[in-house]
């Protein structure tokens, strides 16, 4: 049971106890202690029985009272108070609030008391403004009195509140764990997570979709982007370099929805590739070989099959004298070579202005005098500029594209050069596609949640319109094993002599 009390000054307080038999006065061995010369030392007593109240006066001195009457002993009917030495005291029989409705009371009285409406995401991170908030929330569950239902801990729900309240709610602790690499929230009710290449549905939930898009707000606020009706979906990153993306109503049916791709903190090589399966020693070899000898390479695959991985660990094996320059819709790459240059789009500003698109950072980029140019990912028009930079001297570049075989790469690279609006025929297109791109390496993920190269390919040449490709490893899925197709690919035997110090064995 609660019983609610008042003193003189009309100061309220909660008292909660599991008891039937409630006894009530001055000494301190009472269940309620109210220590003033008015009150006996053992003053009253609550009795509880099916469920019902019944107060007992215990022969006190100054007497209990329901109204202005004087009693011994007196049923309880619900809501009503009674009286003793100048305290008013009423037993409040409640249903137990959920987790979420004792959350949502206490965050919809900590808006009253914290100036959290329009906090950022820069600042929900002051170690001061937690501590502060976290003692707020204390104070409330004090003085409401209340209860905060098992098996929860005191310390973890007011843990919930201050994520829900200053970071990103429930997904404060995925984005911690190290083994979760995508996060994806649909709606309030439903957040799923991938874990090893897994889909799972995650346990916690948030309590409404206003804070959801609290969430989403303070990860795009400090990057000078807005989500709103006008604005309904929005690309950004965490401080970490996890990509984020963002979709509300009235895009979106379900309510905002957000997916964050996490950014590993560390850093993979080729050899966790090795030890994963999702290559073998003489592909690795091999991959090593076309990046050095300066290869204009494609890496073609479905989400999530790790093309921006794969991308990040080629990199490694450019020369270190090499100026190289990227160019991202969301910074993800991390090359570890000293020079170079990364660029990112802009999207434009809450007056539609100020938009700089990927395909004008690759016009840009050529005149920067890079040795190499990396597209994060291709989309639009600015493949037709990345395939004439790779015809122009720029050899060596690599970009990824979303794609389900080395063929369809090819073809959606066709339709994004037909979108930069340049009214070329096909014939030219495809000229332009094998005189660009070598190697194509074609990803895909397996119900397993594996990521393998599925195939690595040659761009031989074209023939009656038709562009020749030539496979040279292939991942069986049957026997679960790479095999070679026993070519040796044109661009190695047309290396320099000085360069052709390569076994070919790894081709047999």
């Amino acid at each position: 049971m609660k019983v609610s009390i008042y003193d003189d000054r009309r100061v309220q307080r909660f008292i909660s106890i599991e008891k039937e038999h409630v006894r009530i006065g001055r000494e301190s061995d009472n269940d309620i202690v109210l220590p003033v010369e008015e009150i006996s030392r053992y003053h009253a007593e609550i009795l509880v029985e099916d469920s019902e109240f019944t107060i007992v006066d215990l022969k006190s001195t100054n007497g209990t009272f329901i109204g202005r009457k004087r009693i011994e002993k007196e049923r309880l009917h619900p809501g009503e108070s009674f009286y003793i030495g100048g305290f008013e005291l009423q037993v409040v029989e409640e249903k137990k609030k959920s987790i979420q409705e004792l959350k949502k009371a206490i965050q919809e009285e900590l808006l009253g008391r914290v100036e959290l409406k329009k906090l950022d995401f820069e600042r929900a991170n002051d170690v001061e403004l937690w501590d502060r908030t976290k003692q707020v929330i204390g104070d409330i569950i004090k003085e409401r009195g209340l209860e905060i239902p098992p098996p929860t801990t005191i310390e973890d729900f007011i843990k919930e509140i201050l994520d829900e309240t200053l970071g990103l709610g429930p997904l404060e602790d995925l984005i911690e764990d190290p083994e979760i690499t995508e996060i994806m929230v649909n709606g309030k009710e439903k957040i799923y997570i991938e874990r090893h290449g897994k889909l799972s549905l995650y346990p916690r939930k948030f309590t409404s979709d206003q804070q959801v898009l609290a969430a989403i707000e303070r990860i795009v606020a400090p990057l000078g982007r807005r989500i709103d009706e006008s604005t309904p979906l929005v690309d950004a990153r965490l401080k970490d370099g996890s990509r984020v993306n963002a979709i509300i109503p009235p895009l979106s049916i379900e309510g905002p929805v957000l997916t964050i791709r996490k950014f590993s903190p560390n850093l993979l090589n080729i050899g966790n590739l090795i030890h994963l399966k999702s290559l073998t020693e003489p592909i690795a070899e091999f991959l090593k070989i076309c990046v050095r000898a300066r290869c204009n390479i494609l890496i073609s695959g479905g989400t999530g099959t790790g093309k921006t991985t794969l991308l990040n660990i080629l990199s490694c094996f450019i020369p270190e004298d090499e100026r190289i320059i990227t160019i991202e819709d969301a910074a993800e790459l991390r090359l570890s070579q000293k020079h170079v240059v990364r660029l990112e789009a802009r999207p434009p500003n809450i007056e539609g202005r100020g938009e700089i698109t990927i395909r004008g950072l690759v016009r840009n980029a050529l005149r920067m005098r890079p040795d190499r140019i990396i597209i994060g990912e291709c989309r639009g028009g600015e493949a037709l500029d990345m395939l004439q930079a790779m015809n122009t001297g720029h050899d060596g570049s690599i970009t990824t594209i979303h794609a389900n075989s080395c063929r369809d790469s090819l073809s959606r690279l066709e339709t994004m050069v037909l979108m930069a609006e340049m009214d070329l025929p096909v014939r030219a297109i495809r000229e332009q596609i094998i005189s660009a791109i070598g190697i194509i390496l074609q990803l895909v993920r397996l119900s397993s949640g594996e990521r393998k190269i599925e195939k690595i390919t040659e761009v031989v040449g074209i023939e009656r319109e038709s562009i020749i490709l030539q496979d040279i490893f292939v991942f069986e899925k049957g026997s679960g094993k790479f095999k070679t197709r026993g070519y040796v690919p044109e661009f190695i035997r047309n290396l320099p002599q000085q360069e052709q110090n390569i076994d070919l064995k790894i081709f047999k």
